[in-house]
């Protein structure tokens, strides 16, 4: 158990929105639910949903001209069923070469509307949308908003997407809701627990929906798993590396995941790759009484591997609400006290900082009562409902630290002479 530090405030949470169910608009054969995800360092894959499953072409036109299509991509497409549900038509096309930090247009499926996206910088600075738990509420269309204000090259979801929990038109509804941000920029998620969907207590397969819909590059990072369980990724010409991690595959020691994270962090080179960033679903320390110890072996299974990594961040989710840490690893918390308003975390060498965030959409009923304020020196900051950007930038220089909105903010890291022993500055300043 991850103590508490007592204190008379409690949260008061608000209560929880009404489901905002995106309808379908478009005839059977033109795209919908279309989102992107990079591929590899130059390449973006295309997904969509057509509902005519027989007809519908899996083909990207695009260029960097509105309605003028200088080369075009094929790749493939897959349906699922689950009870007496039937999808549409799932597309997946990979396109590129693509240059970096370049806008191209693009149409799906040769028909329908003409979509847009903004390719991610090739070196740093480069700047990631966090959130988790999106859901589709009210809420959730409060979070996209905050996002849309963002000038962000792409974003990070540690899972809890659709909260469809078997139901899957709401798969749907949730893809055509988050289409206008995530046709735009690289959404790049993990599973959480509301994806796992088992049919009649068969656990086998309980992902079909969300490795169906929303593939991503498993393996061209070498994982074992054949699904989007765990990953990585490299962003910024390759000086940030994102791990993403599976709360909800097995990750003990002698298993695939647990396998596949060694060699992973084993080819990272911090000569060229400063920024090492990992996601999880179920957060390893957690001061809500929600969800208490849900993470901990993992944490037991997993944290060596990343602390001797030199793992910069751990971002999670799961929890609604957002806490940001101290530097801490096996238990063991090193904290200084100051104000929420005037936090300065100053983490030097061997850390790994964790947030729980709550910068998403769903508020489950269950967790209304559960939440407790702690002290101030188990955590840095910790508050519900978050007004700033839920983005982070990182940053390589030597100016280190500057004013930004909370939650989010500029991860600086400062080169030294002995970069190679990986002792790195590392300041952020909300």
């Amino acid at each position: 158990m991850f103590r508490y530090a007592t204190h008379a405030d409690e949260y008061v949470r608000p209560l929880p929105r009404p489901l905002v169910l995106t309808a379908n608009k478009t005839p059977p054969g033109h795209p919908q639910q279309v989102h992107i995800s990079t591929v590899g360092a130059n390449k973006m894959r295309v997904s969509w949903v057509t509902d005519d499953r027989s007809r519908a072409v899996s083909v990207v036109e695009y260029g960097t001209s509105p309605g003028k299509y200088t080369a075009s991509a094929k790749g493939s497409h897959t349906t699922y069923s689950y009870g007496s549900y039937q999808s549409g038509a799932i597309h997946h096309v990979t396109i590129g070469p693509l240059k970096a930090s370049e806008t191209y247009y693009y149409r799906c499926g040769k028909a329908g509307d003409e979509f847009s996206l903004r390719t991610p910088p090739a070196n740093l600075p480069i700047e990631f949308a966090v959130v988790g738990d999106l859901g589709q509420t009210d809420w959730t269309k409060s979070t996209l908003s905050h996002i849309s204000g963002a000038d962000y090259d792409m974003l990070l979801l540690p899972g809890d997407l659709s909260y469809a929990d078997r139901v899957q038109p709401l798969w749907d509804s949730f893809g055509r809701l988050v289409q206008p941000l995530a046709s735009a920029r690289p959404w790049m998620v993990t599973e959480g627990n509301h994806e796992m969907e088992p049919r009649q207590h068969d656990y086998d397969d309980a992902f079909a929906a969300y490795n169906n819909r929303w593939r991503m590059p498993y393996e061209e990072s070498g994982s074992q798993s054949q699904s989007n369980l765990y990953y990585s990724f490299n962003a910024a010409g390759g000086a940030a590396h994102v791990v993403m991690l599976g709360s909800y595959a097995r990750f003990e020691e002698g298993s695939e995941q647990h396998a596949w994270l060694k060699r992973d962090l084993a080819g990272v080179d911090r000569r060229r790759t400063p920024w090492l960033v990992a996601l999880l679903h179920a957060p390893w320390y957690n001061t809500n009484e929600a969800h208490q110890e849900e993470g901990e072996s993992m944490r037991a299974a997993m944290e060596r591997l990343l602390y001797e990594a030199r793992v910069d961040v751990v971002f999670a989710g799961h929890v609604h609400a957002y806490e940001r840490f101290v530097r801490l690893t096996q238990s063991c918390v090193h904290f200084f006290s100051t104000s929420a308003l005037e936090v300065l975390l100053r983490l030097i060498d061997q850390l790994i900082i964790q947030l729980t965030n709550l910068v998403a959409g769903d508020l489950d009923e269950d967790l209304q009562q559960q939440g407790r304020q702690p002290g101030s020196n188990v955590h840095h900051h910790r508050r519900w409902r978050q007004q700033g950007r839920p983005c982070y930038q990182i940053h390589q220089g030597s100016q280190v630290g500057a004013p930004f909105g909370v939650p989010g903010g500029e991860l600086r890291a400062r080169t030294t002479e002995d970069r190679q022993r990986h002792e790195r500055r590392l300041e952020v300043a909300p």
